[in-house]
């Protein structure tokens, strides 16, 4: 049994630490309100109060054999993406460094946002990452300090790059269903699958040192996606715009802009190499709740 630990136990982390436990290991769920400390307690985690940006709080993290640093900035923009990803991230570091049992392995949960525009081409570990924005850099240095600076301290630390995560509450099925959706790649993994690739790669001992890209099996074209997703709920095709028309359009911040104009597509061919079975290999195997869920008279922007 490992002592897990999981730094910013949200969306993806409380799935990973229900998954933990189940095989047996002890978890403590890491958040900053009172609300969040909740939502690890009823998840059957030990929940622990304490905020990566400030440093003095992380004395109450209680040691570990495995640290999973998934903390959110809250969607804000780059310096308080710094502030957590970057400096919290070095704090939770700094902070098990200097004991005198210091944890094992870490993995930092990134984003494949730090490869940038590769003309809709494939990307996977070796592609050189090139960060458009503010935030990716961000995201970029962090992995640095998850990796480089870790090692430093004597910790194994490990990237995984999840693609753009789904999963119950955060479906967005009637942004698709009802559109208009714009042309491009969506590179997805359901919320169990990213949860489930961090807790494979700590119980299977492996991606030492390494980034490991978290997606899953199909790119999907986002046209052909949100086609198939009304012909399963039952609705015509909704309405389509091309990157140009979406560009033509007076309302888009600079940051929109650089985000349709950054095409890629996600290979997850080394998480299988590695032996991860997703439980939801492509979107059609998970989206099928949503879809059951709108069927059944659920509204799709509340899925």
């Amino acid at each position: 049994m490992a002592r897990a630990v999981i730094v910013g136990c949200g969306y993806v982390g409380l799935e990973l630490g229900r998954q933990l436990r189940e095989a047996d290991h002890a978890v403590t769920g890491v958040r900053r309100s009172d609300s969040g400390l909740d939502a690890v307690a009823d998840a059957g985690l030990e929940p622990c109060r304490a905020d990566a940006t400030d440093p003095d709080s992380l004395a109450a993290l209680p040691d570990a054999d495995w640290v999973v640093f998934a903390a959110s900035s809250g969607g804000r923009g780059a310096d308080a993406a710094r502030r957590v990803y970057v400096e919290g991230l070095r704090n939770v570091v700094e902070e098990y460094a200097e004991r005198s049992s210091s944890p094992d392995r870490l993995v930092y949960t990134s984003s494949t946002g730090v490869y940038g525009d590769h003309g809709g081409d494939f990307v996977d570990e070796e592609t050189p990452i090139e960060p458009t924005t503010e935030k990716t850099r961000v995201l970029a240095a962090a992995e640095r300090v998850a990796v480089e600076e870790a090692a430093a301290a004597g910790i194994d630390g490990t990237v995984a790059r999840f693609a753009g995560l789904y999963g119950p509450d955060r479906y967005r099925l009637g942004r698709y269903i009802e559109g208009p959706v714009t042309e491009g790649y969506l590179n997805m993994v359901h919320r169990d699958d990213a949860a489930g690739a961090v807790a494979f790669l700590l119980e299977s001992d492996l991606a030492r040192g390494e980034v490991v890209l978290v997606a899953d099996d199909e790119p999907a074209d986002k046209w052909a996606f949100a086609d198939w997703l009304a012909a399963e709920c039952d609705l015509p095709s909704p309405p389509k715009r091309t990157i140009e028309e979406r560009l033509a359009e007076s309302d888009l911040s600079a940051a929109a802009k650089r985000r349709l104009q950054t095409s890629k597509r996600c290979s997850n061919a080394r998480l299988r190499e590695l032996g991860y079975e997703l439980r939801y290999p492509t979107f059609r195997e998970g989206y099928r709740a949503a879809i059951d869920a709108f069927l059944a008279g659920a509204d799709p922007n509340e899925i």
